[in-house]
């Protein structure tokens, strides 16, 4: 996954994958999905990003699974 950010526009752009986009959907006035041929997810497009992404409290935390115990 890549997050981009575009100063000039105050667009985020997150890229989930490399597969050819097929169709992009909006989601809401700023938000737009990019799917594959397979409708599955490819891209994010955030506008005004500053405002409704909140960058500045970006960050990532992976989860793993629990073991169970026997």
């Amino acid at each position: 996954m890549k997050i981009k950010y575009f100063s000039d526009t105050d667009t985020a752009l997150v890229e989930f994958s490399d597969k050819v986009i097929e169709e992009t959907r909006e989601i809401s006035e700023n938000v737009y999905i990019d799917i594959d041929r397979k409708g599955n997810l490819v891209s994010m497009t955030i506008e005004h990003a500053k405002e409704y992404a909140n960058l500045p409290d970006l960050s990532y935390q992976q989860i793993e699974k629990e073991r169970m115990s026997a």
